[in-house]
């Protein structure tokens, strides 16, 4: 199965020298070309062990130049991040045909800015969080089921506390490339690399 890539192009005079400048502009795009969860990125861990695993992720804001997103701290992707730092993201839009891929270094928020974040997710989420020890088994779909509805009966006109193992991440990127797909399979890559200096533009080939 194949693709012919004729969407756009990518030039360093259309890159620029900001790599997050740029982020935000393609992201700008995604939403206005109404891609399927334009925020949904892969998130790539790996574990003590040297064994890595990669899942998607929502991410939740750009915040002081760094990628945002929430989850359980005792899930695998949070023990992961617990024993090694170094993550990798990526985005992909098919329908401007680009991708973003990231690397960098995840570690948690401030419990002040999670709790701020948890107060506002829906009701349902909210209650999901309690409801799941992510990663671990369980018995069953019932199982869940259950402990949601008494949970759901039990905070019912009240107002839902964050759980203590919930929180948020920010990912501090060292490497951020952008891939435009072309004709011939003669992909636009241009990487970013921070330096103490500043970013250092290159153009990979594809």
């Amino acid at each position: 199965m194949r693709k012919l890539y004729t969407r756009s192009v990518l030039s360093e005079e259309t890159a620029g020298l900001d790599p997050l400048k740029l982020f935000s502009l393609w992201f700008s795009e995604a939403k206005e070309e109404e891609e399927a969860e334009p925020n949904a990125m892969s998130l790539a861990t790996v574990d003590k062990t040297g064994q890595p695993s990669v899942r998607i992720v929502l991410l939740k804001g750009l915040i002081r130049d760094e990628f945002q997103f929430f989850t359980n701290y005792d899930s695998d992707k949070g023990r992961d991040i617990a024993e090694n730092h170094l993550v990798a993201l990526n985005f992909f839009w098919p329908k401007l045909e680009r991708q973003i891929r990231i690397e960098g270094k995840a570690n948690r928020i401030s419990n002040e800015e999670s709790e701020s974040y948890f107060a506002v997710r829906p009701r349902e989420s909210q209650i999901g969080a309690h409801t799941s020890n992510q990663s671990s088994v369980v018995p069953s779909r019932e199982f869940l089921e259950e402990k949601f509805a008494k949970l759901t009966k039990e905070w019912e006109g009240k107002e839902i506390p964050k759980p203590k193992n919930w929180g948020g991440y920010s990912v501090s990127p060292t490497k951020i490339e952008f891939w435009q797909g072309r004709v011939g399979r003669l992909h636009d890559r241009i990487s970013f690399e921070r330096l103490e200096s500043g970013w250092k533009r290159s153009r990979l080939s594809p």
